[in-house]
């Protein structure tokens, strides 16, 4: 299904999309992306359906031919004091905050978001597979992300975060089994699951 340009006909909008909400460490990030009209690109998708090669093309393309683009970033200590759920939307604003041209609608990936003031906004669900605003936002925010979990990586090794991005993958579990949490990782999630860190019935008699 080809995406759809815009929500309505008139007037300026941003597609929002945050990447990183399930991850075990790192920040959340969030993009906010203005295309211009007539934009196309045949490859464009929501970035979960694109290979790392495509989507740094796309980034690429996105960034030179963009109205307006911005990526926001709510570190994981602010995800630990306000829930991952708002420094979804945090992240989201903190991207809107910056673009070089104020839209009049802003097309949210997912069902609900907190208002901007003085933007109106619509909720999509999966809009990263229906909008080409909210897909170019999706690429942005992976492969920003991404980057920046590549660098976090070369501080710790250990985690596999160039692989892993910070995803509750086995292996990165077993590393934090292994070597404990870094200043990195979100406290408030649950890190390892409930049986490996509450000692055994017979260890604790």
């Amino acid at each position: 299904m080809a995406l759809k340009f815009s929500f309505n006909k008139k007037g300026i909008e941003a597609g929002c999309d945050e990447a990183g909400r399930g991850c075990l460490s790192g920040p959340v990030y969030a993009a906010a992306v203005i295309l211009k009209k007539g934009f196309k690109n045949s490859i464009l998708n929501d970035s979960k359906k694109l290979n790392k090669k495509n989507r740094n093309e796309l980034r690429d393309i996105i960034e030179k031919e963009a109205l307006a683009w911005a990526v926001g970033i709510v570190t994981e200590k602010e995800i630990d004091e306000i829930n991952i759920l708002n420094a979804s939307f945090l992240a989201m604003h903190r991207a809107v905050d910056q673009l070089s041209k104020k839209p009049e609608l802003l097309l949210i990936d997912g069902n609900r978001f907190n208002e901007y003031e003085g933007i109106s906004h619509e909720c999509i669900i999966k809009g990263d597979g229906k909008y080409m605003s909210i897909a170019a936002a999706s690429i942005l925010a992976k492969t920003h992300r991404d980057e920046c979990m590549s660098k976090l990586h070369e501080i710790h090794p250990e985690y596999n975060w160039k692989q892993n991005q910070g995803y509750p993958t086995k292996a990165h579990r077993a590393a934090i089994k292994e070597y404990g949490p870094t200043e990195f990782h979100r406290m408030t999630f649950t890190l390892l699951p409930k049986e490996e860190t509450e000692p055994s019935k017979e260890k604790s008699q």
